[in-house]
């Protein structure tokens, strides 16, 4: 798997407008779920692409209004998994296990992505993290 580009995809969705406005401290964008994402004009680059990643999603799955958390749960897994590649998670491991912000940094996610892919791999992909020690 390939990891994706948001704004590649942005690109390709011309009907989705993009407005940079002030939220909410910890909210980082919104959508309504069809054309519009209102994205936090004060995130960093990574933080704005992780952001749109999830906006994105909420549009593909038909989202409209506050999801409950179960929901955003699933989103943000799925997000993560597209993000964050299982080659791209191993190449990260292998030189940074112990530092979870270097490793954000270098799959070019924040953190909490990287923290959401680390926590819901799947059997399998546990196996191949672990036959890497």
């Amino acid at each position: 798997m390939v990891s994706i580009h948001p704004w590649r995809e942005l690109r390709a969705l011309s009907h989705i407008t993009v407005e940079w406005v002030e939220l909410p401290e910890g909210v980082h964008a919104r959508t309504n779920g069809v054309d519009r994402i209102l994205m936090d004009k004060w995130l960093l680059q990574v933080e704005r692409r992780c952001a749109l990643a999830h906006e994105l999603q909420h549009i593909r799955m038909g989202h409209r209004g506050h999801q409950l958390p179960r929901v955003e749960l699933m989103v943000r897994v799925i997000v993560a998994r597209r993000l964050i590649p299982l080659e791209d998670l191993v190449a990260a491991c292998c030189w940074s296990r112990e530092n979870l912000w270097e490793m954000a940094e270098e799959l070019w996610v924040t953190p909490e992505v990287l923290w959401d892919r680390l926590m819901h791999l799947d059997a399998k992909e546990r196996d191949v993290l672990n036959s890497t020690d």
